[in-house]
């Protein structure tokens, strides 16, 4: 008798995790892959309670999240898996992706590193003084690469350096160091890592605008198709005005080069012709 495969069993907490998971995913337009690793419970208490209203936080396993969108049924989405991070979590909302990613990030605060902790970005020690009296700091900067001198009693970075690549663990020397220099590389919130969105995912590197670089680039625009219309005289609504008063002006010199009689140029014609004629009377 061939031996019977039994099939794994799955906790029924497990079914209903993932059953929650897919009818959230089904009930809002917009599902974030957001990572809360290092993020304190009193600060994951005060993200929620900022949240209410404009979108729902649900933490659980990575291999539960993962089957719950390979499950879903919306196209594009299983995509959303390669961006579950350290601590995975899954933010639903009916807002745009951009709108929840400036939300997240304006209840960030910065925080020290510790030791063992990832950078989340490159951590530069920038030149300068340091605000200490000589002494063991020296051989403390050196010890990193840093090159430190005196300056004004104080000691100081000579120049900008990198201490810790994005992604890199930092040495407990490092945090020790970074800490005493008030460097605070850390940000303590929802880290938002990427967003789906009709069928698309947008990773953090395309939800993360500077709101007043992009508005001032728009002006830039704005204003050079502005001047193209003006210099290929494509009439629009915005420009019909300067469009006429430009083809008034540029009449208006063609009837003066040809002595050509209008109310406007008849005065300027008349002078011409007048000073013209006394020019021929002087020379008889």
């Amino acid at each position: 008798m061939p031996e019977k495969k039994h099939k794994a069993h799955v906790a029924k907490e497990k079914k209903e995790v993932v059953t929650r998971l897919k009818k959230l995913v089904k009930d809002y337009n917009v599902v974030a892959a957001v990572d809360v690793e290092n993020l304190p419970a009193k600060q994951l208490l005060n993200m929620r309670t900022q949240l209410r209203g404009k979108a729902y936080l649900l933490m659980s396993k990575k291999r539960l999240i993962s089957i719950a969108l390979d499950e879903a049924g919306k196209e594009g989405l299983p995509e959303l898996k390669k961006h579950l991070r350290g601590m995975p979590a899954l933010l639903f909302s009916n807002d745009n992706p951009f709108t929840l990613f400036k939300l997240l990030k304006k209840n960030k605060s910065p925080a020290p590193i510790k030791a063992g902790q990832t950078a989340p970005k490159d951590i530069t020690i920038k030149a300068g003084s340091t605000g200490f009296a000589p002494g063991p700091i020296i051989s403390e900067l050196g010890a990193l690469g840093i090159k430190a001198g005196v300056e004004a009693g104080k000691v100081a970075v000579k120049e900008d350096k990198v201490v810790a690549k994005e992604g890199d663990k930092v040495s407990a020397k490092l945090a020790g160091l970074l800490q005493r220099l008030d460097i605070q590389p850390m940000e303590i919130g929802l880290n938002l890592v990427a967003a789906y969105e009709n069928g698309s995912v947008l990773t953090k590197e395309l939800l993360d605008i500077d709101e007043d670089a992009f508005i001032e680039q728009l002006k830039r625009a704005a204003s050079d198709a502005y001047k193209l219309t003006i210099g290929i005289s494509l009439p629009v609504k915005e420009n019909i005005n300067a469009l006429l008063g430009k083809a008034h002006m540029e009449a208006l010199a063609l009837a003066d080069s040809q002595s050509i009689i209008t109310k406007e140029t008849l005065g300027r014609i008349l002078g011409k012709a007048e000073a013209q004629a006394n020019m021929l009377k002087s020379k008889v």
